[in-house]
Parts: structure tokens; C-alpha cells; sequence
């Protein structure tokens, strides 16, 4: 896969690094408690590591995965051992092929299903587009009227919800990997914004990642000067 990771992969990346930097935790018997304060992290921020949230830096989560003993990665890549060969070297001017580095990526049968992962994804994109462009809340507070004007449902409390998030723009709410948030993004207004082309496009994404995505450099021969 060349350029830059898509954006449901790099989604599925960070929430597979939060559940599994949760299950070291457990096997080595800490509690959050104990991590929180180890890496001098609020309990409220390791939560948000541990559901693979974005919204923590990269610091915190590399604190955590201090405290937790995995920092052969973390020294690897803040040290001095990825360096391009030097210009004039032999390694600079090697055909042979750059070593390729996979990873496989894929959804499981577990708590983030392709499902779960493809209405969390749609959400992100729809969030972000609303960001930019506030318009789309007026369409979403829309849509939200009409359901609420053709009677009361089983969603009709989390129809009510919808109306404080849209308002005050809450947006953690439904995009956190918790029940609640699940519960709303299945009755949600909000994708309603999305253009034919964005929904097809994380639709797409999502369906690749059920068969597995093998992430890596592509190999490069370099020529000599």
C-alpha cells in the first residue's frame, strides 16, 4: 500500500493498540490505577488509550507503553538506528530491494466487528466535515426533526440526546467505543451529511480490512549517481 495510510486503517491501527496495550496490563496484573500514576496520566486520558482513542498525543500513549516494559520500538525509533545509508556508500548505491515490512490489519469477531468499525469511521468523517463546514448541522438538525415529527420510537430517547449533541457539538459522546455512544450512532442524524462519494469510500475501506490489509514500504531500487 503506498502514501499515506487510509483513514479507517489507521482507525482499526490505534484501536487494536489500545485493546492490546489493555490485555499487557491485565496479564502483568496492574491496574489502571497503577499505570494512571506510573506514567503521571490522568485515569480519564489511560481509558482513552486503552478504547484506542485519537484524542491522546502519541507522548502519552508512548508513556503507557513504558510503564507497561515494551519501549524496544519507542528506543528504536527516537535513537539513532534509522538512518539512511550515508551518499557515496555501498549501501547508498545498492540495486538491491529495500526489505519490505508487513503487517497484516484486520477486522475481527470481536468488540470492534467491521460493523462497529465502519459507523464508528462514517461518524469521524461526518464530524470532520461538520467541522468545516456548519452548514451540515442545519442539514443533520433537519433530518433529526423530520424523524422526531413522525412519531415516538424506540429511538425517540436517543433522538432527544442527538438534539444536545448536535446543539453544544459534543461529538465525544458518539464517538467513543462505548455502549452509549454505539447506541447512538445506530439511531443517529448525523451520516444523513455525507456525500454518496465519502460513504462509499469508508465503505470500501472497511470492506477491505474483513480480508486483511498488508501494511508496508514498497521495494525500491536505487541507482547509483
Amino acid at each position: 500500500m503506498n502514501g499515506s495510510l487510509p483513514v479507517v486503517l489507521e482507525r482499526q491501527l490505534l484501536l487494536q493498540l489500545g485493546d492490546r496495550l489493555k490485555a499487557l496490563r491485565k496479564s502483568k496484573g496492574l491496574s489502571m490505577a497503577d499505570v494512571a500514576r506510573e506514567a503521571q496520566l490522568s485515569r480519564t486520558t489511560l481509558t482513552a488509550i486503552e478504547a484506542g482513542d485519537p484524542g491522546p498525543s502519541m507522548g502519552n500513549y508512548a508513556r503507557v507503553m513504558s510503564v507497561l516494559g515494551i519501549v524496544g520500538d519507542l528506543a528504536l525509533l527516537a535513537g539513532d538506528g534509522l538512518q539512511a545509508a550515508a551518499a557515496g556508500t555501498a549501501g547508498a548505491r545498492s540495486r538491491r530491494r529495500r526489505p519490505t515490512v508487513q503487517v497484516t490489519v484486520s477486522t475481527d469477531e470481536g468488540r470492534h466487528q467491521a460493523q462497529d468499525l465502519q459507523s464508528l469511521a462514517l461518524h469521524e468523517a461526518a464530524v470532520r466535515m461538520a467541522r468545516e463546514d456548519p452548514a451540515l448541522l442545519i442539514q443533520a438538525r433537519a433530518t433529526l426533526q423530520r424523524w422526531m415529527d413522525a412519531g415516538a420510537t424506540r429511538s425517540t430517547s436517543l433522538w432527544h440526546e442527538w438534539e444536545a449533541i448536535l446543539a453544544s457539538r459534543s461529538w465525544h459522546k458518539v464517538l467513543s467505543r462505548s455502549q452509549r455512544a454505539a447506541e447512538l450512532r445506530q439511531a443517529s442524524p448525523l451520516t444523513a451529511v455525507l456525500p454518496a462519494s465519502v460513504r462509499a469510500d469508508v465503505l470500501a475501506q472497511v470492506h477491505a480490512l474483513k480480508g486483511g490489509v498488508q501494511v508496508g514500504a514498497c521495494p525500491v531500487s536505487v541507482s547509483e549517481p
